[in-house]
């Protein structure tokens, strides 16, 4: 089977705490960054695979049924009996949200270039990977770059988010593979954040720039509620923000690459598709977790007969 979108990393069961900072209540719900892309991106309508490894446990269980609830393709995903499947907590207090991961040497974690899937690389338009994803073990991190390497020689095209997480990894490590990785792409997502630690550059612009430099075509630096920068061959746009409700921004940078990847595969502009998963990014924040609030097509396009579509500026 052909695929717009494969997505290659670990999903987690998600516990995140509802009702304040001194709450005993978790709402169960699913993560990991690169699953929560795919999700985004089905719910555009996107067609769309999952490679990962799950356990053979009932949060494996829970994934699986969740993937195919969404229409996400399970074919490239393999389950391993002497391995858990990750799961996670999301408390909430003064300084924003925390996570606590249950994730050593989970299944996700023991997955080896030879679990990749034999044609499906090939017949897939765009492989999605992250930072998480080289981050989890070296193991994962070999497998990554490897399916890059392998879409490369395809003629097929690499998108990567950066998604620095400092408590699976050093920042120096952290740099070198990621910029590696992105070295190798054709789409950049990073976020502002990580950017700025990554390239040791502070303003946004001259940020755009570096990644540029690196012969990246396409970056798209997400800068949180204040919007998105974009740039390529042909100059470089400022997109603001929506002001929404928000009451949780878990998985927004994630939505955010599920909606846009999911545009570009329908044939849209970078810029038509930013515009959209601007907006999609947005309404992820009025809801608590990271894959329940995702919205999908039909509420995205309501939300421009409200409120308007915001157009990128060059800059």
């Amino acid at each position: 089977m052909a695929f717009d979108i494969l997505c290659l990393g670990e999903a987690m069961v998600e516990f995140n705490q509802t009702g304040g900072a001194d709450s005993d209540q978790y709402l169960r719900g699913y993560g990991g960054d690169t699953s929560n892309c795919a999700i985004a991106a089905a719910r555009q309508d996107a067609v769309v695979a999952y490679c990962t490894l799950v356990g053979q446990d009932p949060f494996g269980d829970l994934l699986l049924d969740l993937w195919r609830q969404e229409r996400v393709d399970i074919s490239t995903i393999g389950r391993r009996s002497d391995a858990p499947t990750a799961v996670y907590f999301v408390t909430h207090g003064e300084k924003g949200h925390t996570f606590t991961y249950f994730r050593k040497d989970s299944a996700a974690s023991r997955m080896t270039p030879a679990d990749l899937p034999g044609d499906a690389l090939e017949n897939t338009k765009l492989l999605h990977v992250s930072g998480i994803t080289l981050a989890v073990s070296a193991s994962l991190r070999d497998t990554a770059m490897a399916a890059i390497t392998r879409m490369r020689k395809a003629g097929r095209k690499v998108s990567f988010d950066t998604n620095l997480r400092l408590k699976l990894w050093p920042l120096e490590t952290a740099r070198e593979a990621i910029h590696a990785a992105l070295r190798l792409s054709d789409i950049a997502l990073p976020s502002l954040e990580d950017a700025t630690a990554l390239s040791g550059l502070s303003d946004p612009l001259a940020i755009l720039d570096f990644y540029r430099g690196m012969g990246i075509p396409l970056v798209v630096l997400k800068c949180g509620a204040e919007g998105v920068l974009v740039a390529n061959a042909e100059g470089r746009w400022r997109l603001t923000g929506h002001r929404v409700p928000t009451v949780d921004a878990t998985g927004a940078g994630d939505c955010f690459d599920g909606a846009f990847l999911a545009e570009l595969a329908r044939g849209m502009s970078p810029l038509d598709a930013v515009t959209y998963a601007n907006a999609a990014a947005a309404l992820t924040t009025i809801g608590y977790g990271a894959v329940a609030p995702i919205p999908r097509r039909a509420a995205v396009e309501a939300f421009f007969t409200s409120v308007g579509r915001i157009a990128p500026q060059p800059v």
